[in-house]
């Protein structure tokens, strides 16, 4: 895998609101197509939550994730990666009842607890199309995404050991990197690990390319060559992090999950193409991209072969 890099892409995840963007999928059918359309265009791992179609709101249903789950297997081959992070109004079995019914390869694995806060983007909007975002925006100034050593555990002994899911360890500071260790050092989890590095949500690290360097050394001191790693950033912050990371040797992640937009004022008009361009970028940097079946041998995933949707 020298000099290649792997693109994931998150789909629709449950920070945006159907407000924010005409491009954001919402049903089963706009889920699946944008997921399908980024793998066409590099992506080779989906990370992908569910959305009630009544009205675009994050849900947890495994019934819907089965929705759009096999058209995806059916349509590509890219890794199919389960949240397990939901949204920080669920609770954590709510967050894992699909991917422990769904058997996927991968799930995201959130690695501490922290405040998640999306109320700032409330302001930018003064009209609705649903009459639920405005109050999950607002009331955020409150939530905590609870994210315990035994959440974590729980997570691993269901998913880890009764499914061989494998983790995309989501970092959104330097201190969960401590306690992805401190769960190594408990068995919880065999390296090497892929840990992404996650910056500018409100609660967690800010998006400053010096926190880049430090989680990065940080990483380093902590797991030495057991890891791989990728790198995330939000809205705007998201395409200038993507190719610093690549350039540092890293992995990286786009999708309408974590930004809006495809340039400065300008919304992205799907998914794909966020990833041609974070491809192009990698590409004309000296760089190859990786295909699933490269990104499934270098994660050590079980194959599709042994999801249940």
């Amino acid at each position: 895998m020298a000099g290649k890099v792997i693109i994931s892409c998150a789909i629709t995840g449950s920070i945006h609101t159907p407000t924010m963007s005409e491009a954001l999928p919402v049903t089963p059918d706009q889920i699946a197509t944008q997921a399908i359309d980024a793998a066409a265009a590099g992506a080779a791992i989906l990370h992908l939550h569910a959305r009630d179609p009544k009205d675009g709101r994050p849900s947890p249903d495994p019934k819907i994730f089965m929705q759009f789950l096999p058209r995806i297997k059916q349509s590509c081959d890219a890794v199919v990666n389960v949240t397990t992070g939901g949204a920080v109004t669920m609770t954590v079995e709510q967050r894992i009842a699909a991917a422990r019914e769904l058997s996927p390869e991968m799930c995201s694995l959130n690695m501490g607890s922290m405040n998640f806060a999306l109320y700032p983007m409330a302001r930018r909007y003064k009209t609705w199309k649903y009459d639920w975002e405005e109050s999950y925006l607002l009331n955020s100034d409150a939530y905590i995404f609870p994210n315990t050593f035994r959440d974590i555990e729980a997570i691993s002994k269901t998913l880890g050991e009764g499914h061989g899911v494998k983790f995309e360890h989501e970092c959104y500071d330097t201190g969960h990197l401590y306690n992805l260790a401190h769960c190594i050092d408990r068995g919880l989890f065999k390296p090497p690990v892929f840990v992404q590095l996650i910056f500018g949500i409100l609660g967690g690290i800010g998006a400053d390319l010096d926190n880049l360097l430090f989680m990065k050394r940080t990483a380093d001191r902590l797991f030495g060559n057991q890891y791989l790693w990728s790198v995330l950033a939000g809205g705007r912050h998201q395409m200038n992090f993507c190719t610093n990371a690549a350039m540092m040797g890293g992995n990286v992640r786009v999708g309408l999950e974590d930004s809006l937009y495809i340039g400065p004022g300008k919304l992205a008009k799907s998914n794909a193409e966020q990833v041609a361009k974070i491809r192009r970028i990698v590409e004309e940097l000296g760089y190859e991209v990786a295909t699933p079946s490269e990104a499934r041998a270098t994660l050590g995933l079980k194959g599709a072969d042994r999801v249940k949707f």
